[in-house]
């Protein structure tokens, strides 16, 4: 068991995560496993503990096997806000690559906003798509991750 006593696991949604190098970073320092849930196999580092689980082809196949493995004190790395609210029902550490926290206060505004512009879409009406992924974003994901740590060990 990891110091602290606490069995903390970080999973992440792994396909598109920009992330990956940062989880690996923080996760050695702190001495955590790590899992990454892809469709595909992908490279891991061999310092640290991860592991990659590659799922079956499927609709939701990760996001399926992340729900069913995620326990209370987990911290769960997705772009994906139908994953994040799913999550959310099993633990209360959910970060986008971005640096954002999904929280029980959060998460219906961003579901509500994911549907519209899949609405729009859908009518034709181009949104412009997510802005550029950041050196802000990787620096606030970091701050974030980190702070989701502390937070998971004091809860337990």
């Amino acid at each position: 068991m990891p110091p602290g006593g606490l069995d903390l696991h970080i999973y992440v949604d792994a396909d598109a995560c920009p992330v990956k190098p940062e989880v690996y970073r923080v996760a050695l320092r702190y001495g955590l496993p790590v899992t990454l849930v892809a469709g595909g196999f992908m490279s891991t580092p061999r310092d640290g503990d991860v592991t990659l689980v590659v799922v079956e082809a499927g609709f939701d196949a990760a996001d399926d096997w992340i729900v069913e493995h995620t326990e209370r004190h987990d911290i769960v790395v997705t772009t994906d806000i139908l994953l994040a609210a799913r999550c959310l029902e099993k633990t209360p550490f959910v970060l986008s690559p971005t640096g954002r926290p999904f929280t029980h206060d959060n998460i219906g505004d961003a579901t509500a906003t994911r549907k519209l512009l899949s609405d729009l879409r859908g009518a034709g009406v181009e949104s412009g798509g997510p802005a550029p992924f950041a050196a802000a974003d990787r620096s606030r994901f970091l701050q974030e991750l980190d702070r989701m740590v502390h937070a998971a060990r004091r809860a337990g």
